[in-house]
Parts: C-alpha cells; structure tokens; sequence
C-alpha cells in the first residue's frame, strides 16, 4: 500500500498516466497536479529520473516499399505493395509541409527531448478547454517509435499490443524514444516520421500522400494542402477522404484547426491563415492501383511476378518472396517493348473481340536472348465473368499463372523436321503417304523408357479428299500431311523427338511430363504460347536454346542494381537449323500459309490446327524475332469446338491455323518489326541436306510425246494426301473419329481458310 502511495505521488509519472487515460477525469486531474509539477520544475530530464528510465535500442527494420514495373524503355507498367509508400529526404519535402506538422502534432520538437513535459501538460489543457483532441500528447520521436512497433507487427494481436493504453507498453516506448534521440539527429527523426506515417487513402508517407491527395510531389505542397496533410495524421480513418463527405468535413475541420494552430504559434499570419481556411479542401482522389489486374501489361506483369514468387534467389519461402516484391522497394526492368506489345494488342483485336468465348493469345520472343518483347491476349485480364474477363495467364504456363494450354497441333511437327535432320536425313528423302496410317505394331513407337506406346487400333488420316502420294521432307511439310510426320517419327524414332523438344525448352503447360505417345508429332500436349515462340527462337538462333527471360535489372531500395543476362547454350548444330529454316520458309510460298503470305523478309513458321477443330496454333519466325499465336475455348476445347463459330464478328464454319492465328500473326509481325534492319537466314548447306540418301521419290513414267494436259500438278501436288488441302486454300486436318484429341491438323479443302 505504501509503495503505491509512492508510486501514485510521482509527478512525472502522473503525468504521464494522464497522457495515456485521455479521460475529462484524468484531464481534471491534471489540471489540479500540473501546477505542482510545474511549481516542483520538473524538466524532461528530471521526469525521466523520476520514472527511472533508461534508453532501449528499438529494431527498425526497413519501412515496406512499393515495387515498380519498368518496361524496357523505363516506363512503369505495374506496382506491387503492402503499403503504397515511397520514401524521400527531408530535402524533398516542402518547408511549409514539415512546419505544419509540427505546429499541431509538436511544435516544441526542436527544443525537447524524447518526451516533452510542458508541451504534454499544455496539450492536456488545451484538449480540456476545447472538450475534444485539439493538440497531441505524445512527441514525434514518442509517435515514430509507434509507428514502426506497429508495422513490425505481423499479427493483428502484436498490432494492438503496439498501440495499448498501458503504462508498461507508453514505458517502453518511452526507453525507445530516449534511444532514438541518443541517435539521430532531429532533422532526421522528423524524416522518418513523414516517411512512415499513415494519412489515409491507401496512402504511407509523406510523397505518396501528396501524390494521392493532390497530385504532385511532397516537395510542391502549398500551406493549404500541407496543412491538410498535417491534420489527416491524427485519425486517418476518421478524416480519409474517400469514405465519403462526413469523413471529407472532419478532414476540412481538421485542416483549419492546423492553420489556427499555426497561426497561434507564429507561423503564419491571422490572415494567411482565414485565406487558407476559405478555400476548398482540393481533393484530387489521384488513384495508385497496384497488382496485375492494374498494369497496361497485365499477363505479363504477371508473368514476372511469378518469376519472383517462384525463384528461391529472391527468398526462402513463397512467403518471404512475396513480402520481397511487395515490401522490398524494388525497381524491376523489363524486357517487354511497348512497341511490339502494342502490335500484338492490336492484331488481336482486328480479329478477336474480347467478347467472343475463344481466347487468342500471343507471345514474342527475341531469338538468341530469350526476352519476351510482347504477351497479348483478346480477353480483358480480371475477375468479373460477366464482363468476360480472363483471371488467369493464359499467355503462359501455369508456373507463371497460367493454366493448361492448348494442344500444340501440327506446331509440332517441326521437331520430328529437326530430329530427322538431325539424325541425317535430306531435303528429297521421304516416303509414300497413304490416306490413312496404322501401326503394325505395339512396339512400332517406344518412348524414352523403352515402352511399348505404339498404338494399333488406331488409324491417323489425312484429310477427307484421300489420295496419297510420295512426299519429301520439304512437300510433307509444306502440306502438313499427318501420315508422312507419324512415318518420320517411326523412322527416326519417338524418343528422339521427344528429346529434340525437349532440348528446345518444349514441356507442357500444366507442368506434368510430356505425353510419349504415337501421336506425339501430331500435338496432342497442351502448350502455351511463350513455349512455343521461344522453341521456334531455337531454329532462328541458329540452334541456340534461351531460357525465357522478362527481367534484366533489378535495383533494390538503395539503388544496388543487380543485371540478369540471357542464359543459353547450343542445343543444335548450326547447320541442322539453318536447314529447318530453308524448308519452314517454305510454308509462305508453298504451303499452308501461301494465301496469307509472308511478311516481306526472310521468315519461316508452320501452322497447327488439332484434331476435330479444338484449338489453332500459328508460330514463325525470324532471325529477329520469333512469336506464336494459339486460339481456343478455355471452357473446353472438346465441348467448344471451333467449327460454325463467330469470332470476332466474322462467321467461320471451320478455323484453321492460317485463318485467324496465321492472319494475327502476320500482322503483328509486320508492324512489330518496323524499323528493324532485316537479317537473311544463313543458307542451307546443299551439300550436306540436298539430294536424297536411301530414302528417294521414285523417278516418275517417262510421257508419251504431247502428253501435256497442262496439269500444274504433274510435278507436284501438294493436295495429294495432304492434312489440310496445303496449298493456298490452307486448312489442317486430322480425323481420328475417336474424340481424343490426338492432335495434327484437321478439315476437309475449303477455299479461303
């Protein structure tokens, strides 16, 4: 009893119950004992004495920064953060702002220590006179200490722990703020207070309040707007400006409080200070959104942001990563190019509505560096179904948010192409075509386990016209002829294409192991668009496999920057590329793009339209730039065929390869590659690949004298057996009457697809 009789006779202490009670009772008190205590001269130093504190280091672990976007030009394109904060120098705060704050939160802060006594017990009277909170109680160095025991807490308990009204928590902020003056200087307490303080709208700090509030930096703050700043600390969520007009007047009311105050003090005149309460509060409600569904690029803003969450380089855990990217202050650049994503955006949109159900999605890709210049997409990115949006990457595979995929196609074919290529096969080797093809056997395909995968109750065919005929590397691919890839395989064996696209970073979108089937050649694996663009890269390269890159720099807080270089390695003989490239060129020419055409320079690429109509694939390249363009249903590529289908206003009763994707395709290319010097392919080596080994078309019948019919297709007919019809009436087909989905390219000959 006696101890607490002492405890309570403890003017300094006294005080300081008053402080944290903030009752009238306890105000009533005060006011009977701050005589006393003043009549005793208690000084800040003799109040600490007389609370027997003593200075305790407080962790101030780094304030949670937003992380910015860039692309590759340095222009933000997305934000990520916990806290909308952007910390500056007290070099880049207006003089008006930081004397504002002063006068109403501290205006003896430069005179004081860690807490000051006479400005407590001044504000206790001025708040008992007022019948409201008028002045502050606590200092600025008391606030700060706050402020950051708040934002290290990582749960709502150690939050409420961090602003408890009790002795023992005001006592250890106290032994806090004595350090904290031990060891900075005021000017840079008064720093870090801006820069952590929260003043509502989603706004921390003093920079980024300025710019939500009103637009402009913290540096350009008018005496009206820095004492609108200065009185939205007291109670952000009481005075934030967009819960509505009562919050916007208790704001205004506040704002004209910090004018009378400094006025009162000195600071400004009587009637600069009726001037500036005159005028509106001047809200500009400037929106900071952050996230993905935010940016310009918001697929692949998301793409990068999983290359983070994913890479163990930037955090131990999901966790740590994520709290990195939201809190880290990073400054991420980019490989994306605003030009070629705009002419992606836009070839899109020519053809697909945003509207429509099947989504078209294309990605861009830089041979020999592998950084995405583009990812584009005809639906709109977010959550709203009924808006049509789209709330995953579907640009992507589902390790950077994406989802399954679509199956690949006759895409696919061009690495059974390079496998046999590879393995020495020339341009004139080939074999006959039938209409349709059935292994003779279960071990006729093994894949990479040495498994039986071969598959004889199943007949792979051609399009619906028959007919067969010799086809070579070249006529075979030019016609997409299903018949004569699933013979490649079988004849350069299904474990060594599988390989071969594998070395080409070829995997499935979904993640799982790629499908060692017999239909493999034919596509039945479900990919993503920046798959296959950059695997297409490898053969523009010159056999150069690059992993997929989209960030090049990344600077943390303090401006260290750290650079991420391309990282590649050589997959494939040079001269094995250059060769798929003279036979893919001819798909313009010769093939099943010949009705679109090319795109004025040297290029090459091959279209894929699966099995049944399911999805339609277009991808090509050239020696700068490779990209791939996929269209299908993501409800369901089996139940949401693409056959007697609108798409983009336009009524298709079939959609082939060439007839959207190709056609985005070419236009994206043609307006990405404006101003870029054209680059020749390296020529093919003849010696090496022309001809034919044991593998030749037989010699055709001598004719009889004036046997001429005029027929163009004596020579060659790329109809014959063809998937497609693949000439220029474009088209791929392949009909296995089962409904799996295995693949290759489908339709009957129809002009103009």
């Amino acid at each position: 009893m006696q101890a607490q009789r002492k405890d309570r006779s403890n003017p300094a202490l006294n005080v300081l119950r008053l402080v944290i009670a903030g009752t009238v009772a306890g105000v009533l008190a005060a006011a009977v004992a701050l005589p006393a205590v003043g009549g005793a001269g208690v000084s800040a130093k003799s109040a600490m004495e007389g609370l027997n504190l003593k200075p305790e280091e407080l962790d101030e672990p780094p304030l949670p920064e937003r992380t910015i976007l860039q692309d590759s030009k340095g222009k933000e394109i997305g934000r990520f953060y916990y806290e909308n904060r952007q910390s500056v120098p007290l070099g880049q705060v207006a003089p008006i702002m930081r004397t504002a704050l002063i006068a109403i939160e501290d205006f003896r802060f430069y005179q004081h220590g860690p807490i000051d006594v006479e400005g407590t017990a001044r504000a206790l009277l001025k708040n008992l006179s007022s019948g409201g909170v008028m002045q502050g109680g606590s200092s600025i160095t008391q606030q700060y200490v706050k402020q950051v025991l708040v934002n290290k807490a990582e749960t709502p308990e150690e939050q409420q722990a961090a602003i408890a009204p009790t002795i023992s928590r005001k006592l250890a902020e106290l032994r806090n703020a004595m350090a904290i003056e031990s060891k900075y200087t005021k000017d840079q307490i008064l720093e870090k207070y801006l820069n952590i303080a929260y003043f509502g709208a989603g706004a921390h700090g003093i920079q980024a309040a300025s710019k939500r509030f009103f637009d402009k930096p913290a540096s350009k703050l008018t005496l009206v707007e820095a004492a609108t700043l200065a009185g939205a600390v007291q109670n952000p969520a009481r005075t934030d400006p967009n819960v509505g007009p009562e919050a916007r007047t208790r704001l205004q009311e506040r704002r004209n409080i910090v004018l009378d105050r400094m006025a009162e003090i000195g600071k400004i005149t009587v009637q600069e200070a009726a001037e500036a309460k005159a005028k509106k509060l001047g809200y500009k409600d400037v929106k900071f959104p952050g996230g993905c569904e935010a940016s310009k690029y918001p697929y692949f803003c998301l793409y990068v942001q999983y290359e983070i969450l994913s890479n163990d380089e930037f955090g131990k855990n999901p966790d740590e990563r994520r709290k990195l990217l939201q809190r880290g202050g990073l400054t991420i650049k980019t490989t994306i190019d605003p030009g070629m994503q705009a002419a992606a955006d836009k070839a899109i949109k020519k053809y697909v509505s945003k509207k429509d159900k099947p989504v078209a999605s294309q990605a861009m890709v830089v041979p020999g560096t592998g950084e995405i210049k583009a990812m584009a997409a005809s639906r709109t990115f977010g959550q709203s179904k009924k808006k049509n949006e789209m709330s995953y990457n579907i640009v992507a595979d589902g390790a950077h948010g994406g989802g399954r995929g679509f199956q690949q196609g006759s895409t696919a074919k061009v690495y059974t192409l390079a496998a046999a290529l590879e393995d020495g096969l020339k341009y004139g080797d080939g074999f006959p075509a039938p209409a349709g093809y059935t292994a003779s056997g279960y071990n006729s395909f093994k894949n990479c386990k040495g498994e039986n995968v071969g598959d004889p109750s199943h007949t792979v065919r051609n399009s619906s016209e028959g007919g067969g005929g010799f086809k070579t590397l070249e006529s075979g691919t030019w016609g997409s002829v299903n018949t004569f890839f699933i013979k490649l395989q079988e004849k350069v064996g299904l474990c060594d294409v599988v390989k071969m696209a594998k070395k080409l970073g070829v995997k499935r979108a979904d993640g799982a192991k790629l499908s060692e089937v017999e239909t493999f050649t034919l596509g039945v694996n479900e990919v993503d668009p920046v798959t296959i663009a950059n695997s297409y890269a490898v053969f523009a390269s010159r056999g150069q496999y690059c992993k997929p890159l989209a960030i090049t720099e990344i600077k943390d807080r303090n401006g260290k920057a750290k650079q991420y270089k391309p990282k590649c390695s050589q997959v494939m003989e040079e001269e094995v590329a250059d060769a798929v490239n003279g036979i893919l060129s001819g798909v313009f020419t010769k093939g099943t793009m010949q009705e679109v055409g090319g795109v004025g320079r040297d290029a090459a690429g091959k279209t894929g339209t699966t099995d049944n109509y399911m999805s339609a694939w277009f991808a090509g390249y050239t020696p700068n730039l490779s990209s791939a363009v996929s269209l299908g249903d993501p409800r369901g590529t089996s139940a949401h065929k693409l056959i007697g289908i609108t798409i983009g206003g336009r009524y298709y009763p079939y959609v082939y390869g060439a007839t959207i994707s190709g056609r985005v395709w070419k236009d994206s290319m043609l307006s990405a590659l404006k101003g870029v010097e054209p680059t020749d392919f390296t020529s093919v080596d003849r010696s090496r690949f022309g001809g034919c080994t044991d593998n030749c078309a037989p010699k055709p019948p001598k004719e009889k004298k004036g046997d001429d019919d005029g027929n163009p297709f004596d020579v060659f007919d790329p109809r014959a057996g063809d998937d497609n019809g693949g000439w220029p009436f474009g088209g791929d087909r392949q009909n296995n009457g089962n409904g799996r989905g295995r693949g290759g390219d489908t339709g009957p000959i129809t002009p103009g697809r």
